[in-house]
């Protein structure tokens, strides 16, 4: 490494506090080189940026009043990193099975909120024991077989499954759904000679729409990138170690790929979350009371808010008002419109 840049050379590899090694994975990180309480340093600190990303999640559903399934998939995303902290800290078996498990119990619960939204109770609770009985084969299966593999597999296809309903429904029944309401809107609009709320809502479901795109690409790029670099870090293993010893602390832990993958799979995650709280109030028809929240894309993190932000949860009167004047729109539209039917049929 450059002689004008200072580093610290890599201490040994070898036992610390956690040990003997009992996980059937480990990592291309050295054990215990950087401290006796921790297996793996880095892997195990950059799992606090999902226990960040998670109270922020719950604080804001809390806040802003979004559906219970989106608080109880923010607390299995706090315990995906608290399982995952435990995990690379110690390489202890229970813990590895708290790590993945935690990661396929919180897809199922996105893939409840996926499915069972404006399903009848009885086909929702179809689709809650069927998940639960998928989750506990996938729980005694993976600890029989013991194959880190299997649980891969299956993560990718759960996550892939939901991935793709999610984008069917943004694109296959939300979108027209919107259009036929604007065809419906622009017909009782025209009959009244007027136009401007119709262009106003135009302009709000192609934006949204829109954005909502940008959310998806960029939170799989991230998560896809994340998936990237990990394979690259199983792969070259051995250089990159060679690597991180030669040029030493702290620009090694640049080096450390599956630590790259915590923090990008945690934001493609988060990022995921957001856009479903999102999809479902628009599903709802509530374009009109939240909003999202992203100021920049790389600077800061998207959030769902109630129209008119925090205040808004504050002052109900706000919210409440308009929700009222929400309401009142299509029934004033309509005794409108009825009333011009009965004066020309007069």
């Amino acid at each position: 490494m450059p002689s004008w840049l200072p580093s610290i050379p890599y201490s040994p590899a070898g036992e610390g506090y956690w040990s003997p090694v009992t996980s059937t994975l480990n990592w291309c990180e050295e054990d215990y080189y950087a401290t006796v309480y921790a297996a793996e340093i880095v892997n195990t600190l950059t799992n606090l940026l999902f226990q960040f990303l998670a109270f922020k999640g719950i604080f804001n559903c809390l806040r802003h009043g979004h559906d219970t399934i989106f608080l109880v998939t923010f607390v299995g995303y706090f315990l995906v990193g608290t399982g995952s902290f435990l995990f690379h800290a110690t390489l202890k078996y229970p813990m590895q099975l708290v790590d993945e498990l935690s990661m396929i119990y919180t897809t199922c619960l996105m893939f409840y909120a996926t499915f069972s939204h404006k399903k009848s109770r009885k086909t929702s609770l179809i689709i809650a024991f069927s998940l639960i009985g998928l989750a506990v084969f996938i729980t005694a299966y993976y600890h029989y077989l013991q194959d880190p593999v299997f649980h891969q597999n299956m993560y990718a296809l759960l996550t892939a499954i939901v991935l793709f309903r999610s984008i069917y429904i943004m694109e296959v029944n939300m979108r027209p759904t919107l259009r036929r309401r604007r065809e419906v809107h622009k017909a009782i609009e025209g009959r009244q000679g007027s136009t401007g709320e119709q262009e106003r809502c135009d302009d709000r479901d192609a934006r949204i729409l829109r954005n909502m795109w940008i959310m998806v690409t960029f939170g799989l790029s991230i998560f896809l990138g994340g998936f990237g670099i990990w394979t690259l870090d199983n792969v070259y293993c051995s250089t990159l170690r060679r690597w991180r010893r030669e040029i030493g602390l702290p620009w090694g832990v640049l080096l450390e790929g599956h630590g790259w993958w915590h923090l990008m799979t945690g934001l493609g995650a988060y990022f995921y979350i957001t856009w479903g709280i999102w999809l479902r109030h628009c599903l709802d028809g509530e374009q009109d009371l939240y909003e999202l929240r992203w100021p920049s894309s790389f600077t800061s993190l998207p959030i769902i808010l109630r129209a008119g932000g925090g205040e808004a949860r504050l002052n109900g009167s706000v919210v409440q008002r308009v929700e009222a004047e929400a309401e009142q729109r299509p029934r004033q539209r309509n005794g409108a419109l009825k009333a011009s039917l009965d004066k020309k049929e007069l």
